[in-house]
């Protein structure tokens, strides 16, 4: 991504500030790869929860906390089943549900999936929005 500006000295949006190269490595998935280190260092798992901005610690109700019962992963459940195409709700819903039902089998189905998902490029939010909107803990919708 570059530091294109307005005419007011403003950042353009995202969609606007992308390069074909970084184009490529987020739709390859390949911005992904030096989570690995994370892994390996023992801070994350390949499965779990996405981890999401320490921002957003305060703005989470009692039930969305409960994502943060195992340790944060590569790839997860909410992943597999939309990736960043779905609501911040849904996103939580399959977080916990994740949560609630880790077993060695379902994490096999996580890894298939997401192996799936990334060699079709499926439920990438390819809009304007590069990414998901900011979670504000009102956009659960």
């Amino acid at each position: 991504m570059n530091d294109k500006k307005d005419a007011s000295g403003a950042l353009l949006p995202n969609h606007e500030r992308i390069t074909p190269v970084g184009r490529f490595i987020r739709k390859t998935s390949l911005d992904e790869l030096p989570q690995l280190f994370n892994v390996l260092k023992g801070e994350m798992s390949l499965i779990g929860p996405r981890p999401l901005l320490p921002k957003y610690l305060p703005l989470y109700n009692a039930e969305q906390r409960k994502r943060h019962k195992t340790r944060p992963g590569i790839t997860g459940w909410a992943q597999v089943n939309g990736r960043n195409a779905i609501s911040w709700n849904k996103k939580f819903e399959l977080d916990v549900w994740y949560v609630d039902n880790v077993s060695f089998l379902t994490d096999i189905k996580i890894v298939i999936l997401t192996i799936k998902k990334v060699l079709l490029r499926k439920d990438i939010n390819d809009t304007e929005n590069i990414g998901m909107q900011p979670f504000t803990g009102n956009n659960n919708g």
